[in-house]
């Protein structure tokens, strides 16, 4: 305990605290400096907001923001480590659930994606534009969060070629194709608008599943001779791409 009655800070790997947090206040206020730390990275750039700027936005002196983080690095690193880590960590877990088929898998994944960075588009966006400006050990880890969805992806859309309910894709390009195409919300979508968080997940990950799911009423798909043939072509793709594997 400190003179002022806060908790001394607990330094664990980059400064983060570690141990149980059993003060309630406590966790309150390391929130509040953590949304205004990256309101103001948003606004202004890592490199140009200070300690300073950051605890006059939460309302502390300097001094007492020392209680609660050891550096702006250390904002920024739990930042990564929720937007890229985390993220990887959640869309392994759904990859990994094989209850479900590849296909639904894919969707869900997503969905995942899509409604995270619809609920809050402003961190991605503060991100991709501090590339420039991370830490070398940020960048890193930053740069390895990214390497892991990308590979979720990959991994989910190759299951799906393997049990023959996804085209015969390069399943790489395939996942960087949709995680383009979901990271892009951030650069459109405003929470409040009317297209809701959940309305726009959900029609990104049907579009996902469209795009790639092969048609599963062959009889039905087909409607054409040209339409059966291309469903024949994929079949043999298919077929060449298990062989490949073997």
């Amino acid at each position: 305990m400190t003179a002022d009655g806060t908790d001394a800070p607990v330094h664990g790997k980059r400064g983060q605290r570690g141990g149980a947090r059993s003060n309630p206040r406590r966790a309150l206020v390391e929130s509040q400096i953590f949304e205004h730390a990256i309101a103001l990275f948003s606004e202004r750039g890592f490199t140009a907001t200070t300690l300073r700027d950051i605890a006059e936005a939460t309302g502390l002196t300097r001094p007492a923001l020392y209680h609660y983080v050891s550096s702006k690095e250390d904002l920024l690193a739990k930042l990564v480590d929720q937007d890229a880590g985390g993220v990887a960590d959640q869309l392994h877990e759904i990859r990994m659930d094989t209850s479900r088929s590849a296909v639904e898998r894919l969707h869900a994944m997503v969905y995942s994606s899509a409604r995270r960075l619809a609920r809050d588009p402003a961190r991605f966006r503060l991100l991709l534009r501090s590339e420039g400006e991370l830490p070398q050990d940020i960048s890193r880890a930053y740069d390895k969060g990214r390497r892991r969805v990308l590979l979720e992806f990959t991994a989910v859309i190759q299951d799906g070629i393997t049990a023959g309910q996804i085209r015969p894709v390069d399943a790489r390009t395939a996942a960087l194709g949709l995680i383009g195409m979901t990271n892009w919300i951030a650069w459109w979508h405003n929470p409040g608008q009317k297209s809701g968080e959940d309305e726009i997940a959900a029609q990104f990950a049907d579009m996902a599943v469209r795009s790639l799911a092969l048609a599963t009423e062959r009889g039905e798909s087909a409607g054409s001779p040209e339409r059966a043939i291309a469903l024949l072509r994929q079949d043999l793709d298919l077929l060449e791409n298990l062989l490949k594997d073997d």
